[in-house]
């Protein structure tokens, strides 16, 4: 029988491992871990750039691609898919011939060979990987690229301009574009040869770059690209000044763009492109940052695509805070001070969109200074409520940044993760993979649902506020036909579903409500037979539930706290979540899933602080519903 005394001490001897795990500054941080991307990525730029003296990193990195394998010569995107991925195998495979410690003959780099060959070669693979191939001169650039630098010189007042992409899409799109409209390709002695990847049978396949469904005949994107290229040739060139101006601009104070390795490493490309030496100054400084985001955390060494450590920090003292850790231990007091010295006093790009309010948001990693996002800035926001209520400074502090939430509502209701209103359809028209998935950024589920949960249990706002309203009704509109939300950040129906009913039974609405009646019968109907819940990666890239073969730990915790916080916590299906928390084991399958999303298809992180934060959440909102309501 589960008892509040069992909950209790299990809630304390989670309390007690997390603060032990505490940085000095206050902070905590934790593996953010993706795929192999970042690891193949350096490998290769190290040796394009012809770096010396980093045969150990290139060999600690070797070893952890080697180590990702799922069969000899497969690797895939995330644990459980089905018959391996194309691009992450490429990635793994290019990096490994560049490291020069595995040859062609290899029997691993044989068997990906034959898998890389069997589903298409090179050409099928995702743009990002096609665009790193093609600046080391391993893929023939297309004769054509539809997106001219003037579309930068566009302003902000036109329809149709560069500010409607979302930040994370311009921050890649910009270098990308410079590398791709000049052809560059760098030259470096450390070069493999990937011809025998190519399937000859299709003549046209080096050029194979458009990958949208829609054809160019009938794309109006491609259109609207076309118009331009006919502005005279100055006009091109005064694009370029604008790309360059726009990178260098947006530079961290480490060296990296944006605090992102992916888009640091298109940086450098797109700046040797721009005649920028391979010894320069800022191309040295860049290395020296990407070095930075190298973590030896990651069970082995990992260049973490960012890291983390804003949003662990602000989940984990609210996690604390929510089972009683007063607000004068040292644990609260230090990360509410490192907290509040990230909070962000620059204006970035999300000003464009959103002219008129002072910045008062949060970002994700240690590094990000110009580029909030609203999941950070309201999970922050938690961290900092209970101190804010005794200390002006601090409130001062939660003023601007509930100001700051509520100011980046989207005119539908709903909110985004980095800015608001860039979600222009036409733009998802973009003839390449994941166009709808990157080059915008609309109202989600999971945003909108913990933006509603913030306002309506922390900043007091109820239904009767025309926000709180208009995210209600954008999250009723926006309800899945079996009762569930899609979330875009995490994995995936589970995640969306969690943010949304909690948010609006935080905002008033009764836990009675038909939608979220449906969401609850939804939830217990994909119930595991060990008490928990699972869900696959797969339902980013099918856009429908598909379930794992067994629970993990975070999304056991999301699924189970919605049924907490919204229905009778005597239920068997919560006594059998909670029961699974108690006693799992945390095997190696279930708790090194990764339950983030980064693009589907292609990038998935294993957060190695949700073990540690959601189950403790989860159980303490449990003991306290189960001690009011005994």
């Amino acid at each position: 029988m589960i008892t509040n005394e069992i909950i209790s001490d299990e809630i304390s001897r989670r309390v007690d491992e997390i603060i032990k795990l505490q940085q000095e500054d206050g902070s905590w941080k934790f593996c953010f871990e993706g795929g192999l991307m970042t690891d193949a990525f350096m490998i290769m730029t190290i040796r394009s750039l012809e770096i010396e003296d980093e045969e150990i990193l290139i060999e600690k990195l070797t070893k952890r691609i080697i180590t990702l394998q799922s069969n000899i010569g497969i690797w895939k995107a995330y644990p459980d898919e089905k018959d391996g991925n194309l691009s992450t195998t490429v990635q793994a495979y290019t990096a490994l011939l560049y490291s020069g410690l595995y040859s062609r003959e290899h029997h691993i780099l044989q068997e990906a060979e034959r898998f890389i060959r069997k589903n298409g070669g090179l050409s099928n693979t995702h743009f990002m990987t096609k665009w790193m191939l093609a600046v080391n001169g391993l893929y023939r650039w297309p004769k054509l690229f539809y997106i001219p630098m003037t579309f930068l010189l566009i302003p902000p007042s036109y329809p149709l301009n560069f500010y409607q992409f979302s930040t994370y899409a311009r921050i890649h799109f910009v270098p990308m574009l410079i590398a791709a409209n000049k052809k560059y390709s760098i030259q470096s002695k450390f070069k493999p040869n990937l011809d025998h990847l190519f399937d000859r049978n299709l003549t046209d396949q080096l050029d194979q770059w458009d990958l949208s469904h829609h054809t160019r005949t009938q794309n109006p994107f491609i259109t609207e690209m076309k118009n331009l290229l006919q502005l005279p040739i100055y006009l091109h060139r005064l694009g370029y000044d604008r790309a360059e101006r726009y990178m260098l601009q947006r530079i961290e104070g480490d060296g990296t763009l944006f605090s992102y390795a992916s888009a640091t490493f298109f940086m450098i490309y797109a700046l040797l492109a721009l005649g920028y030496e391979k010894k320069a100054p800022i191309i040295k400084r860049s290395v020296d940052a990407l070095k930075q985001l190298i973590t030896s955390k990651c069970n082995g060494i990992h260049l973490e695509n960012s890291t983390s450590t804003i949003w662990d920090t602000a989940l984990i003292s609210y996690a604390l805070q929510e089972t009683n850790v007063s607000l004068y231990t040292k644990a609260i007091k230090n990360s509410t001070t490192y907290i509040l010295s990230k909070q962000h006093s620059k204006k970035g790009d999300w000003k464009i969109h959103n002219q008129n309010i002072v910045p008062g948001g949060w970002g994700f990693s240690h590094n990000n200074t110009i580029n909030p996002d609203n999941d950070d800035t309201s999970a922050a926001l938690r961290a900092i409520t209970r101190s804010a209520l005794t200390n002006n400074r601090i409130h001062f502090a939660w003023n601007k940044g509930v100001t700051f939430l509520l100011s980046m509502q989207n005119s539908n209701g709903g909110w985004a993760a980095f800015e608001k209103n860039t979600d222009f359809e036409l733009l998802t028209y973009l003839p390449l993979e994941n166009a709808k998935d990157a080059a915008i950024d609309p109202s989600t589920a999971d945003l909108t649902g913990r933006a509603l949960e913030f306002l309506g249990n922390y900043a007091g706002l109820t239904l009767n506020h025309p926000s709180i309203k208009a995210g209600v009704n954008w999250l009723l509109n926006n309800q899945e036909s079996n009762g569930s939300w899609y979330g875009r950040w995490g994995v995936c129906y589970i995640y969306g579903t969690w943010a949304a009913v909690t948010g609006l039974v935080a905002v008033g609405v009764s836990p009675t409500f038909p939608a979220i009646q449906k969401a609850l019968k939804w939830l217990e109907s994909i119930q595991l037979g060990d008490g928990g819940w699972g869900e696959s990666c797969s339902s980013s890239e099918k856009k429908q539930f598909i379930p794992l073969h067994f629970s993990t730990p975070s999304q056991t915790s999301w699924a189970l706290d919605t049924l907490i916080q919204a229905n009778d916590i005597n239920s068997e299906s919560v006594q059998k979540g909670v029961a699974f928390l108690l006693n799992e084991t945390n095997s190696k399958e279930s708790s090194s899933y990764p339950t983030g999303v980064g693009l589907p298809g292609q990038f998935y992180i294993n957060y190695h602080s949700y073990n540690y934060i959601f189950p403790l959440l989860t159980l303490s909102h449990y003991l306290k519903v189960h001690l009011q309501n005994p």
